[in-house]
């Protein structure tokens, strides 16, 4: 994202729909953007694919925007566009190809001992999640990781909150029980 090129190919895109104004969407997508990067690499998006899908994002985003109620918090609207752009990334996946056992290529990483650690970890909760049914993985994220408030994640999914409550518990015990067995896996203590 450091190249500049998603705000390049979004002024192409911001032209879509001249309805909406251009500096808030600009401002918008300047400041979440990161955000909405982050939702998905979580939702299991691989890293290769994580910028085509920033981009996807946005643009339902932009057809979205005069839907957006300002009263509402936006992360959590966002959220909702990232997890249903990865929902159909998976699903489009799972019909390409089989994905498991497929790592990604390593990234060069600097070799102070505590960079490795904490990317170790890093790895270890992202394959931990990526273990997680998506539905329960989602509101995990939105409420875990994100802070965002159960009545808030029931609206924003539409789903009942005695669910989000009930994915969220088994989230946590299907997250803990997974970590555990990763770890034994990898001889970690």
């Amino acid at each position: 994202m450091g190249d500049g090129s998603i705000g390049r190919a979004l002024e192409v895109d911001v032209s879509l729909a001249p309805e909406v104004p251009r500096v808030d969407f600009r401002a918008l997508f300047e400041r979440e953007a990161a955000f909405v990067l982050r939702s998905l690499r979580r939702l299991g998006v691989l890293e290769k694919d994580l910028e085509d899908l920033v981009h996807e994002v946005f643009l339902s985003v932009y057809q979205k925007l005069g839907t957006y109620d300002p009263a509402r918090p936006i992360r959590p609207w966002l959220f909702a566009f990232a997890f249903r752009a990865a929902s159909h990334y998976r699903r489009r996946a799972r019909r390409e190809t089989d994905l498991e056992g497929v790592a990604e290529p390593p990234c060069p990483r600097a070799a102070a001992d505590d960079v490795l650690e904490r990317d170790a970890k890093r790895r270890l909760l992202l394959d931990a999640l990526d273990h997680l049914d998506l539905d329960r993985r989602a509101v995990f994220i939105m409420h875990e990781l994100d802070d965002v408030p159960c009545p808030e994640i029931a609206r924003v999914l539409s789903i009942p909150l005695g669910t989000v409550y009930s994915r969220l518990r088994l989230a946590r015990e299907d997250l803990e029980s997974t970590v555990r067995r990763l770890k034994a896996q990898r001889g970690w203590s």
